[in-house]
């Protein structure tokens, strides 16, 4: 399958606008797979305006993402902030929408909440993972901090995972760890790994990118260039999954009694 991530910078605040280039670079990529960044909808510096600018999922902006998803036959991940319904909660998602208007989500189970980051003054943490079975295999969502706890991705590969999505907002001071971290992570499970983060500058926040996409075995198969924005392709094999795994077979020897006595299983919600 062809893959696509989107190294984009987002207007903060204007929705109509970030939805239009979300459109005109899934219609340029013409992949399988489209990733853009965590928040794209909105920016990520939209701060005290989330609460205007949230929707539900079923609101006009999916709609419109639903509609781009199926001119061009195309799975799309993005961020948006997301409004619960029936409550006054937000939540930062990541939402894939499929070419035949499927949607699944996935609710940041780690807001960030230290230095410059402010999501937690914003945002109610997630309660569970999100594995979507595609036509393109079976693909975890997850969103940039989320990254840097390893618990999520073992939990989304013992369930099958084939492919993991992280979408990104991480600062240029950031760019250093997520280098080092992403490809550990698809090595440890044996899996894809695609990684979209922002690129710009928001407020005081400057997005480096980093934006790639590795394979099973930590091997780079697209990288975007620094501080520009790109949207950068990619061919992935499936089959490859299950051969790395044969060779470096990690989770096979996984062992839960190490850790199920004082730490219960993360859920994963299979759709």
């Amino acid at each position: 399958m062809k893959i696509a991530l989107g190294q984009l910078a987002s207007a903060v605040g204007r929705k109509e606008e970030n939805l239009k280039k979300l459109a005109e670079s899934v219609q340029s990529a013409q992949a399988d797979l489209f990733l853009a960044g965590e928040l794209f909808l909105t920016g990520y510096m939209a701060r005290d305006a989330f609460l205007g600018l949230a929707e539900s999922l079923d609101g006009p902006s999916m709609k419109a993402v639903a509609r781009v998803a199926e001119e061009h036959g195309t799975h799309i991940v993005f961020g948006m902030p997301e409004r619960e319904a029936g409550t006054k909660r937000l939540f930062n998602t990541s939402v894939l929408v499929a070419p035949d208007g499927r949607i699944a989500s996935y609710r940041k189970v780690h807001p960030a909440n230290f230095g410059p980051f402010e999501e937690g003054l914003y945002f109610a943490r997630g309660s569970e993972l999100t594995l979507v079975d595609t036509k393109l295999g079976k693909i975890g969502l997850l969103i940039c901090y989320d990254a840097f706890f390893p618990e999520l991705a073992k939990a989304y590969a013992l369930k099958g995972a084939d492919l993991l999505a992280i979408i990104s907002a991480a600062p240029a001071t950031s760019k250093p760890l997520f280098d080092k971290v992403l490809p550990a992570r698809a090595i440890e499970n044996g899996l894809f790994l695609l990684y979209a983060n922002l690129v710009g500058t928001e407020l005081n926040m400057v997005f480096q990118g980093g934006t790639q996409a590795l394979g099973p075995r930590g091997e780079d198969l697209a990288r975007a260039k620094d501080f520009q924005e790109e949207v950068i392709t990619a061919t992935l094999d499936i089959r490859d999954v299950p051969a790395a795994r044969g060779f470096r077979p990690t989770l096979r020897d996984t062992r839960p009694e190490f850790w199920e006595p004082v730490a219960p299983s993360v859920p994963v919600h299979e759709v």
